[in-house]
């Protein structure tokens, strides 16, 4: 098992991820056409970088620019498994150019074309952006809105996650309000006192593969608030990184020790 700091755009203060413990630094800031749009070239690269890490452990992704990301973490699982996405999108959208991923497509592209995925669970987003969910994607699918979970409806919903399968977790920090994260897409109201207590709910009776972590600011913000916003998103990134670190991890047969 390996956890792992992605980093596209240098948006990682150094000395918040050098305290963090067991965790690995990956530079990918010079890997071209990979912002928001993947094209074929940079996702055969990233592929190639990400070739010794199995599934397992937890992995910051940079800005929510690049959650298709996550996309390449689950090609490697062999076995069936649920796929669980905190988002304030829905991240199913047909993307405007053909053929490439995007980080607005790429959760529609894992529930067309994954064959080990039972089930997708899409939690946070508003309700208005669910409805816009094309068709052909709601297959597999289960949503829980913001608005359901502002009205204690969760808990309900999640019980349709089968017990026996192992999770996959995908956490875009914009399902946060801002007191919690800065990032450079709108954001919902949870906080992470809710998204922990979420967990812990799913994870009552089930193992987890891995997670990862997006949803970091823009490096392009003016100087005061770009610190403001490193210093929240460095705070709830290492309490995130805590709480899912004590999370007992399925064995996957392919991780390098």
């Amino acid at each position: 098992m390996r956890n792992l700091i992605m980093d596209f755009t240098h948006c990682y203060p150094e000395e918040a991820w050098k305290e963090l413990q067991d965790i690995q630094y990956i530079d990918c800031s010079d890997i071209p056409g990979c912002n928001m749009y993947c094209t074929p070239e940079a996702e055969e690269e990233i592929r190639c970088r990400l070739k010794p890490y199995g599934p397992s452990g937890i992995h910051f992704l940079d800005s929510g620019n690049y959650h298709y990301v996550t996309k390449l973490f689950l090609e490697k699982i062999k076995f069936p498994f649920s796929l669980i996405v905190f988002d304030y999108h829905n991240d199913m959208q047909i993307p405007l150019i053909h053929d490439l991923t995007s980080c607005g497509s790429w959760a529609g592209e894992v529930l067309l074309a994954h064959p080990f995925l039972e089930q997708l669970v899409l939690i946070g987003p508003d309700s208005r952006t669910i409805e816009e969910i094309p068709d052909d994607r709601k297959n597999r699918l289960l949503c829980v809105s913001l608005q359901e979970l502002e009205q204690n409806k969760a808990r309900q919903a999640l019980k349709k996650i089968p017990e026996h399968i192992p999770l996959y977790i995908s956490i875009d920090k914009d399902v946060l309000g801002k007191n919690y994260a800065r990032t450079n897409w709108s954001q919902g109201g949870m906080s992470v006192r809710m998204l922990e207590e979420i967990l812990e709910l799913l994870l009552v009776h089930r193992a987890v593969i891995g997670a990862d972590i997006c949803g970091e600011c823009s490096v392009g913000e003016a100087l005061p608030k770009y610190l403001e916003d490193e210093r929240i998103n460095s705070r709830t990134n290492k309490e995130l990184y805590l709480f899912l670190r004590r999370i007992p991890a399925v064995k996957w047969e392919g991780d390098i020790p």
